[in-house]
């Protein structure tokens, strides 16, 4: 079994729980593989390391996060697009996403044994359609946020299904979510809490001009399409993780994705029990 451990590297405390996890694993007869900028901070037996995230995961059989909900995301788009499941080590605030917290990690060695269920999450396909037809194509985990720039100003956005405009939205911005998104930005603005097991796309207006406009649900089908006609430039950013300026004749596209995310669950949890305790 070979399995790629990915902390972050910004947090002492996560790189000192990695090097527990490492020599865990490695006793359990597992090989690990990691980021060659931990060459100097995690040292273990047998131990690989790749210059690139997309050597990392092509070469794992699956991954292990050690930090908050964003480092998991940022691993994430890397393990849905190489197919791999991964399972994250909470060492942040609220770690909806982990599976574990530090108190739980030989439980890691289960996955050497093969002793764990794999269960998938939809994710979202965003796309950036410029006027010449070009087009930029980015994978959501959380979420997809079209929003006005530096200027304390609402902008203006048409929102359109199968290429039909069906509403406008004066706002501060739109936010597009996953499932697993739901209890990130979106739960924020004032979106419902779903479960993350479940296939839909979620539009919530972020601080609308409006007495009526409310979180609106699509099926896993729909194709979305968002312009903006405001004169200032807007913002599209992912996963809080990629900005993008749009131009005021850019399309924004959202769809499921064809990639899912595989998340190894190795113990029995009830997704709102959760929830209501870390709300």
């Amino acid at each position: 079994m070979k399995i790629a451990l990915i902390p972050n590297a910004d947090k002492p405390r996560a790189v000192l729980c990695a090097q527990q996890i490492a020599t865990l694993l490695t006793d359990a007869g597992a090989s690990v593989l990691l980021p060659c900028a931990l060459k100097d901070s995690i040292t273990t037996q047998g131990g690989k390391y790749y210059s690139t995230y997309d050597e990392l995961f092509s070469h794992c059989d699956c991954a292990v996060t050690v930090g908050g909900d964003g480092t998991i995301i940022h691993s994430a788009r890397h393990s849905a697009l190489s197919d791999k499941p991964v399972v994250g080590v909470n060492l942040g605030t609220l770690g909806y996403v982990a599976e574990l917290e530090p108190s739980e990690i030989s439980a890691l060695t289960r996955l050497v044994t093969g002793d764990y269920i794999i269960r998938e999450r939809m994710l979202l396909d965003v796309a950036v359609i410029h006027q010449d037809g070009s087009k930029q194509s980015y994978l959501a985990v959380n979420d997809a946020v079209i929003s006005r720039g530096s200027l304390s100003c609402i902008i203006d956005l048409d929102v359109f299904v199968e290429g039909e405009r069906i509403c406008n939205y004066r706002a501060d911005g739109l936010l597009f979510s996953t499932p697993t998104g739901s209890t990130a930005y979106a739960l924020s603005a004032g979106g419902p809490v779903i479960d993350p097991y479940l296939s839909l796309i979620e539009l919530t207006p972020v601080c609308p001009h409006s007495l009526t406009a409310r979180t609106v649900i699509f099926s896993e089908d729909t194709v979305l399409s968002v312009s903006c006609n405001s004169p200032d430039t807007s913002y599209l950013t992912v996963d809080g993780q990629v900005s993008v300026a749009l131009a005021g004749s850019d399309i924004v596209q959202i769809s499921k994705s064809s990639h899912k995310l595989k998340m190894i669950n190795l113990k029995d949890k009830n997704f709102y029990k959760i929830a209501g305790e870390k709300l």
